[in-house]
């Protein structure tokens, strides 16, 4: 185990918060991933006596952006359920590398409306937990937009620019 918390070949991506009810439900807060990111056919991990023991999950109900009500396979009741309150949650770290690989550097970016008016140039992205930001510079001062695939209408890495579908209201500073 490293310095850092973590067991090689592993990232930390949640800890158990609490048990929740008496069938061994856990509640889950999740850190810098999105669950409904987690594949749900690899094992997770949690260390006891400072070896890494796979658990399965069964079932995964999202509660918020960084939290879920989750199910592990050999935790059936209250008492399995609390002997886990506290403990890291680890997952292989290749389940992670191509997420982050997927997202070119967006600095620089001009954003676009879908009718075409520039909105502004993204400035930095803000990776808060569970909800990926980006900090766009408009004509009326500096603005965070949440970085949704449901607002991304395209990307032009040759241009590099992206057009989005914004809610009304987002820009305003």
């Amino acid at each position: 185990m490293s310095e850092t918390g973590s067991i090689e070949g592993l990232i930390q991506i949640a800890r158990v918060l609490k048990s929740n009810g008496v069938d061994g439900e856990l509640l889950l807060g999740f850190r810098d991933i999105d669950p409904d990111d987690i594949n749900l056919k690899e094992p997770v991990f949690i260390e006891f006596d400072g070896l890494p023991v796979p658990f399965f999950i069964l079932s995964l109900v999202r509660k918020s952006s960084s939290k879920a009500i989750v199910r592990l396979n050999d935790i059936n009741n209250l008492e399995d359920a609390e002997e886990v309150v506290g403990k890291a949650i680890y997952s292989p770290e290749e389940n992670w590398e191509d997420l982050e690989e997927e997202l070119p550097d967006l600095e620089g970016w001009t954003i676009y409306a879908e009718d075409g008016t520039k909105l502004g140039v993204i400035t930095s992205l803000e990776d808060i937990p569970g909800n990926l930001c980006i900090n766009v510079e408009t004509d009326h001062g500096s603005v965070m937009i949440p970085l949704h695939e449901d607002f991304i209408v395209s990307t032009d890495t040759d241009s590099r620019s992206l057009t989005m579908c914004l809610p009304e209201g987002l820009l305003d500073v």
